[in-house]
């Protein structure tokens, strides 16, 4: 019995696909000479180049949004602890006075 292989899938990063869909939007060559100067399937340049147009350069760039989200995710923990610092200075306080 043959052992079959998956083919690994190739991964490309924002700005590839980017150049990539630029290049087809432009129309100065083909889509099958795009996708044969950058290895690529037809198919994958066409489908770069549709989401380019419908959605904008932004599409390709889902880092940018986890980024965002981390940052949204560490502020509102940062907030958090300040207000709790804040509670337990002013406890704190009171307990001081109390002693004065």
């Amino acid at each position: 019995m043959e052992e079959q292989r998956g083919k690994q899938r190739r991964q490309f990063s924002e700005q590839f696909k980017f150049k990539v869909a630029l290049e087809a939007v432009k129309g100065l060559r083909t889509v099958n000479e795009i996708a044969s100067d950058y290895d690529v399937h037809p198919n994958q340049v066409s489908t770069w180049k549709k989401r380019l147009l419908e959605e904008g350069a932004g599409v390709f760039s889902r880092k940018r949004a986890r980024d965002q989200q981390a940052q949204a995710n560490q502020e509102a923990a940062l907030y958090e602890q300040i207000g709790r610092l804040k509670v337990e200075l002013e406890w704190l306080k009171k307990k001081a006075a109390q002693f004065d």
